[in-house]
């Protein structure tokens, strides 16, 4: 098992290298099919309702974590393609969101915050 994303990258450029499938893993493709693998995780959601979404019973959740690992193997492939670091985005926005959404004007309400940048 590993908890680290670089080699958790790694292990996945190898699987898709020795598959020939580098062709294929375009960042369009890649996001598409991240999109695709989104929609079956929403899909797993669909007809539950919230307390159900909350504690799903076992056959759920494993189609559940199923889902969710084909949507992190699909977006850290399309990182690794578009040289992006995961932690270091995801680490900047939530900088960002911190900056946004401070606690005194956003605590127990669902409002969005306005714009990060201003359209001119």
């Amino acid at each position: 098992m590993t908890d680290d994303l670089g080699e958790l990258s790694a292990r996945l450029r190898e699987f898709v290298r020795v598959r020939e499938w580098e062709q294929f893993h375009t960042p369009k493709n890649l996001a598409m099919a991240l999109a695709g693998e989104a929609g079956e995780l929403l899909a797993e959601f669909q007809w539950l309702t919230a307390a159900e979404s909350q504690n799903p019973d076992p056959e759920t959740l494993a189609r559940i974590r199923a889902e969710i690992a084909d949507v992190t193997l699909y977006l850290l492939r399309l990182a690794d393609v578009l040289s992006i670091d995961l932690i270091e985005v995801a680490t900047t926005k939530l900088e960002e969101n911190n900056r946004r959404y401070d606690p005194a004007n956003y605590r127990g309400s669902a409002r969005k915050a306005p714009p990060a940048h201003p359209q001119i």
